[in-house]
């Protein structure tokens, strides 16, 4: 059977840094020729002209308001634990009823060929469904090995005692974990325990999974893919990153400004360093405040993104201190979004203050470029460790938002012998993953794999 006759029905969930790398899946599906399917949710602002080449079906949860994003209230890990399970919970009679349709759809055409599904790990409900309809499934995790780790000895951290954890053991390695500490982990508060507990079983459970993917590369993370596919017995896919194999598509859900490229166009080589945290991290006046004056005395040229999301709906320039703009002259660039993975690419930006969230760490160790690290929550934090301790490319900061801290690290990373070295480093990380997505490569090889796999069912 060709391959031109498979249906892949695409389930992602409602957040940018999600969605994206499930939008470029499919289209890297789509030009080996299979029909997509995007089954997303209502309220989230996918615009299909920017798709032509996918179908999109809108799920809906039966509710009043569009309050159904991954992005609500803030980021602590409590929120999204619950806004995770309620998803799952709201869905599921939608993607049953969307499913269903299209399996009846699918049974009209000539090849009589049912869909496989692959959902975002996080979506769990859909591999239940799918299972239900007797249709063949697969995980896609958009983050990396280490993040899917987390989560699989989080029940064991509990019954050993661990969790919750005391302040005395933050900086302690985890046990069988190695590098990274208690404090790296995406780990629940007593307060909502049986919630995470119940989530991590959830994202784990492949009973009726066939295979996994995972948005990483295997010289990154070579040996947690090798624990994890004995742990689960079940192909696993590292097809990383999905940013350099798909097509190029504008797969951001904000109005990129392009007038930075612009700006960054009359800047020295390596001169500037990228601000950004991405769309959901909120900044409170006193964080934003150390944050620019942190810019201003490090005396360094920067692009900083600011979207009003961060600032609880404030508009950026007004939410920034007195005096910043004069201090600033036109050393700096604020918008409230740019085209990032043109930015990390123009050779004007020679280090990015992020974050480190697993998109914006790929896309960064794509362009060879260093980092900042400031992780919030989820897999920003054991990210930053990685960034930091494992490959040697990033300045993690340990006090958070401390304007002196802040100077001191701008200076080491674009100024200083060490950040030199980082360049260095990720350069050669930039040529790693060069080689591995061209043909021969581990991604190339195993995207292939995925291929021939889907087409089996």
């Amino acid at each position: 059977m060709g391959t031109q006759f498979l249906h892949v029905v695409l389930v992602p969930i409602p957040s940018q840094g999600h969605i994206s790398p499930i939008l470029q899946l499919g289209t890297i599906l789509h030009t080996r020729g299979f029909s997509i399917t995007v089954c997303h949710h209502e309220f989230y602002p996918v615009d299909p002209s920017c798709f032509p080449h996918l179908n999109f079906q809108p799920l809906k949860d039966g509710s009043s308001n569009n309050n159904g994003s991954c992005n609500d209230d803030s980021s602590s890990s409590f929120n999204w634990v619950d806004s995770i399970l309620s998803l799952n919970d709201k869905y599921k009679v939608s993607l049953e009823d969307s499913l269903t349709q299209i399996v009846r759809a699918s049974r009209q055409q000539i090849n009589n060929s049912l869909p496989c599904v692959i959902y975002d790990g996080w979506m769990y409900v859909a591999a239940q469904v799918a299972n239900d309809l007797n249709l063949p499934s697969v995980a896609f995790h958009t983050s990396n090995a280490g993040n899917f780790m987390n989560y699989l000895i989080t029940p064991r951290l509990f019954e050993e005692g661990h969790i919750p954890i005391q302040d005395s053991k933050l900086l302690q390695q985890v046990p069988g974990f190695s590098p990274f500490r208690f404090k790296d982990l995406s780990l629940p508060s007593m307060e909502n325990l049986d919630a995470m507990l119940k989530l991590s079983t959830f994202f784990c459970d492949t009973r009726t999974t066939s295979a996994m993917i995972i948005n990483t590369i295997e010289f990154l993370e070579q040996s947690l893919l090798e624990m994890l596919k004995k742990h689960f017995q079940i192909p696993i896919f590292s097809i990383g990153p999905t940013h350099k194999v798909s097509p190029t598509i504008c797969s951001s859900l904000l109005e990129e400004d392009t007038s930075c490229i612009s700006w960054l166009d009359k800047q020295a080589p390596n001169s500037v360093l990228y601000v950004s945290f991405g769309s959901i991290i909120f900044l409170n006046k006193e964080e934003l405040t150390e944050l620019a004056w942190g810019l201003v005395n490090s005396k360094q040229s920067f692009l900083w993104v600011i979207p009003p999301s961060s600032l609880g709906g404030l508009r950026s320039l007004e939410s920034l201190p007195d005096g910043f703009e004069d201090a600033i002259k036109e050393r700096g660039y604020v918008v409230k979004w740019a085209p990032q993975k043109e930015v990390l690419a123009h050779d004007a930006v020679g280090g990015f203050f992020s974050h480190c969230g697993w998109n914006s760490t790929v896309e960064s160790i794509s362009t060879g470029i260093p980092m900042i690290c400031s992780p919030n929550f989820g897999d920003q934090l054991l990210n930053a460790r990685y960034l930091s301790h494992v490959w040697s490319i990033g300045i993690e900061l340990e006090k958070g938002f401390c304007r002196e801290e802040i100077e001191n690290a701008i200076r080491r990373l674009m100024s200083d012998v060490e950040g030199k070295e980082m360049r260095k480093r990720a350069m050669d990380l930039m040529k790693m993953v060069e080689a591995s997505v061209r043909r021969g490569g581990s991604s190339s090889n195993n995207l292939n794999e995925l291929v021939d796999f889907i087409s089996s069912f």
